[in-house]
């Protein structure tokens, strides 16, 4: 397949050499004079992937994006918006677009594909990749099941074929909205489980995925979705990388925060927590570790109180 893939960060620079690596033909954009684009562009690699002349860097956006059958997008979620704006002014109308992307708008509390369909793109050219996997885990051979997921099921068993190797087993999703809400939600759990590290509380991060999955299991009931999807790969499923792995960047960022210690790498989380409020009350879901999570990073709460609060709630059944 002819792919181009926007953005250039850690995430866009593996998907570029994971899709070469199988076989495509693969441009990847970024912009120029920023470090993510200039790097590859005088080197060939970064400091998790070597693309060489596998790949063909470019930051003409409108090469990049006309050339191709299927645009992959993995910018910052908050960025989608603007980045939309900016992308249908060119000739995509009818590409397939694949996000590749965490993230629930902060403003709107929109998921990624209504953002991008809010741009005139049929719902049935949209698909979204998730689930668990660090690029140093995948570069190093070790591999991963992810999740593609779209409302078109033919193009979701397409990417899925046409993508999968011995490195990343693709499943097929039928749950837009379990997926989309599972894997931006897995973020704020990371947060959680970073800030019970940094505090010494490492032992609650067994209740936390517990209870976190039920919680946004609740949450996508109520939009419409299906709540196994917590359970899936969207979310539960990525846990491991997230609660628990050195490289989440999530997770990282938590701990960081309870040790009033500076974090430079982008947080999803963040905003993600914000949305998921915003949701939460728009349809009348209690979310309490999502809440407990903005009361810290929003209200100036004092992390380990709000959460040995949280864990010492009156007692009530489980499910």
């Amino acid at each position: 397949m002819k792919i181009s893939v926007l953005g250039c960060g850690r995430w866009g620079s593996f998907i570029s050499w994971y899709l070469a690596r199988q076989g495509h033909e693969v441009t990847t954009w970024g912009t120029e004079g920023h470090p993510s684009f200039e790097v590859l562009k005088n080197t060939g690699r970064n400091e998790y992937v070597v693309l060489g002349d596998k790949v063909r860097l470019t930051s003409d956006l409108k090469s990049a994006a006309e050339s191709a059958e299927i645009i992959v997008i993995s910018i910052s979620s908050q960025s989608l918006r603007e980045f939309m704006a900016r992308l249908t002014e060119l000739s995509v109308k009818d590409k397939i677009f694949v996000l590749c992307m965490k993230g629930i708008e902060e403003t709107t509390g929109k998921r990624l594909s209504e953002v991008v369909a809010d741009f005139g793109i049929s719902k049935d050219n949209i698909a979204v990749w998730v689930g668990p996997g660090h690029i140093q885990a995948f570069v190093s051979g070790k591999p991963n099941c992810m999740v593609i997921d779209s409302e078109n099921k033919s193009l979701v068993k397409r990417l899925c074929d046409e993508m999968r190797s011995d490195l990343i087993r693709f499943y097929y999703g039928d749950d837009m909205i379990g997926s989309e809400i599972g894997a931006a939600a897995k973020n704020v759990m990371g947060i959680a489980a970073g800030m019970l590290d940094g505090g010494g509380y490492s032992t609650l991060k067994g209740p936390l995925m517990s209870r976190g999955a039920r919680e946004i299991a609740r949450l996508i009931k109520a939009m419409g979705g299906n709540e196994l999807s917590a359970y899936g790969l969207c979310h539960l499923g990525d846990y491991e990388t997230t609660l628990f792995s050195e490289f989440s960047n999530n997770r990282a960022f938590g701990e960081k925060f309870v040790k009033k210690e500076p974090f430079k790498k982008l947080a999803e989380g963040v905003a993600t927590t914000r949305a998921l409020k915003f949701l939460g009350e728009k349809y009348g879901v209690d979310l309490p570790i999502t809440n407990a999570v903005y009361s810290i990073l929003f209200n100036g709460k004092e992390p380990i109180k709000v959460f040995s609060e949280l864990f010492s709630r009156s007692t009530r059944k489980e499910f």
